[in-house]
Formats: structure tokens, sequence, C-alpha cells
């Protein structure tokens, strides 16, 4: 992590996203606004990250091999000890459809790619577990 020791951490946040590229951008973007921030790049390992320390919140791609971010979103909201855990997806998938889906595993948001970081900072600071 980038900060100052006497800077507050504004809270910790998992980022699970199978591209490289995306996932560093998203923690480079958290971390600079004061984000403690972990990142993964499958669902399995989002899963056991989750069991082993619970973050506040999961920014959360949907595509990705094996387990999509569906079914990630799912296994969290059914386990009593993670489902409070805001859940935000960040899809190419664009369409109503795929938003609904999301929202019907329980995410309280859905950000599409290519996002915008004002956008994502926007969303993320206004989530209640902060």
């Amino acid at each position: 992590m980038n900060q100052d020791s006497n800077t507050p951490v504004k809270g910790d946040i998992l980022v699970v996203d199978d591209d490289p590229s995306s996932l560093s951008a998203l923690s480079s973007m958290l971390t600079v606004e004061g984000y403690e921030v972990r990142g993964v790049t499958d669902g399995k390992a989002a899963l056991t990250e989750v069991q082993n320390k619970p973050p506040e919140l999961i920014l959360l791609d949907v595509k990705m091999p094996g387990m999509d971010g569906f079914e990630v979103c799912q296994q969290i909201k059914a386990d009593e000890k993670s489902s409070p855990i805001p859940v935000l997806f960040l899809s190419a998938l664009d369409a109503m459809e795929d938003k609904v889906k999301g929202f019907h595993a329980r995410a309280v948001d859905f950000i599409t790619k290519p996002f915008q970081v004002e956008e994502v900072l926007a969303r993320v600071n206004l989530k209640p577990a902060f």
C-alpha cells in the first residue's frame, strides 16, 4: 500500500477480475484514494479471501473462467457471515438482462466496462460500509 502510516484507511476492498490490466488499474486507483485493496483473479480465490478476511466491499467481474461473477455473488450472499458485504459488479456485459441478473444475485450496483474512474470512485464512496 502506498499510504502514509498516519493516513486512515477508508475501507477494505476485494477486487476480483481475471484481466490483469483491469485488476491493476482498479487496485491502483482505489489505493491512491486511501482504500486497502486486495486483488484476486478468479471466483474460487475470491471466496477463499471472503472466508479468511471478509472485506467491506467487493468489486466483482462477471465474465471469468470457471465460476462466473453471478455464481460467486450468490455463494457470498448465501453465507450468513458474508451476506452483508456489498457487491458491485464490473462487467463488459451491458444488456439489461445481465444487470437484472446481477441485482437478482443481490449485488448493490452494476458498472459497465470500460469504466470511468470518476464513476467507480463515486459508486464506491457511496457504499454504506464505508
